[in-house]
């Protein structure tokens, strides 16, 4: 009999994708013995502002910075959606073409799980996935009550014990990168260098089509 297969899921607008989200996620890869990871550029988050450039141009930079790391690949489903990018609506697509013990992690950092309660059917989301919180101790943000009543529920001290296709959650420390997508905007709109901060493909890709600048 196959084993089951272990799948990680992170979700943004990536606008633009940055060492950040590489590195978090590779650590997740190696921490956890995922098979792959899937980032997953939204089209249109619920929860957040629209994003900068648009999502082929956004997609394409997410290619560019996973060619040649075979854990990671790019799904793009939500893109290809003609409505707001619901969580569930991806977790329940991804169920449909997996085999019904194969494992799937949804990555959130600390801040969108805090905000989890707002999410469109987010009391759903472990019927489908464990979720994986990242943690970082710069993290400020408070869980509110419902979250607190999930966690004393659901929550598994050790992320390498979860058992089962879903249902869990748990945490995971990560390195702390002083970096996003805010600070590496200004700084291009401002003509200031990115470069470290992205990979060299994707800024290559940024000065070739002129985005984000001033």
């Amino acid at each position: 009999m196959a084993s089951c297969k272990r799948i990680g899921l992170l979700g943004g607008t990536f606008d633009p994708v940055h060492i950040g989200h590489l590195r978090g996620a590779l650590e997740v890869v190696e921490f956890m013995g995922l098979d792959e990871l899937r980032l997953i550029p939204s089209a249109r988050p619920p929860h957040r502002e629209t994003p900068q450039v648009g999502a082929q141009d956004r997609l394409a930079m997410v290619e560019q910075a996973v060619a040649g790391l075979p854990p990671l690949r790019v799904d793009d489903r939500e893109l290809q959606r003609d409505k707001p990018s619901y969580s569930i609506d991806t977790l329940e697509s991804l169920r449909g073409e997996l085999a019904a013990d194969d494992q799937l992690f949804l990555i959130l950092g600390w801040d969108a799980f805090c905000g989890l309660p707002a999410w469109h059917r987010w009391d759903e989301l472990l019927c489908h996935c464990h979720i994986l919180v990242l943690q970082r101790p710069d993290a400020d943000s408070e869980a509110s009550e419902p979250l607190r009543d999930l966690l004393a529920a659901r929550n598994i001290a050790d992320p390498l014990a979860l058992k089962g296709p879903a249902g869990q959650i748990s945490f995971i420390w990560q390195t702390p990168l002083a970096v996003s997508a805010t600070q590496i905007r200004s700084l291009l709109a401002n003509g200031r260098s990115v470069r470290f901060l992205v990979p060299d493909a994707v800024l290559a890709y940024i000065n070739a089509h002129g985005l984000y600048r001033g």
